[in-house]
């Protein structure tokens, strides 16, 4: 029988993005894409759509493709972050 050493991560995690229109307000990561639009939109946030961007992920994996979206945002807008990352600046 064997044995398993590491313990599994469980892929549950998706990369979303908030969009007002066609411009890129935000980047996060959730485990529930429809409550974290309800969180994001009752904490003040003015969006139009989510789009899910990624199959599920470890929460891990996630976070690192979290901080290449915005960073690949950061440079094709000359430094600037989405306008709801500001505090999450690479």
């Amino acid at each position: 029988m064997a044995y398993r050493r590491f313990k599994e991560s469980k892929r549950d995690t998706r990369v979303y993005e908030l969009k007002d229109g066609k411009e890129v307000v935000k980047y996060g990561i959730t485990n529930d894409p429809n409550r974290r639009a309800i969180e994001n939109a009752n904490a003040g946030l003015t969006f139009t759509h989510i789009n899910i961007i990624t199959v599920a992920l470890t929460r891990d994996s996630a976070e690192k493709r979290e901080k290449q979206e915005i960073q690949r945002y950061q440079r094709q807008h000359g430094g600037k972050p989405p306008k709801y990352n500001k505090q999450k600046t690479y």
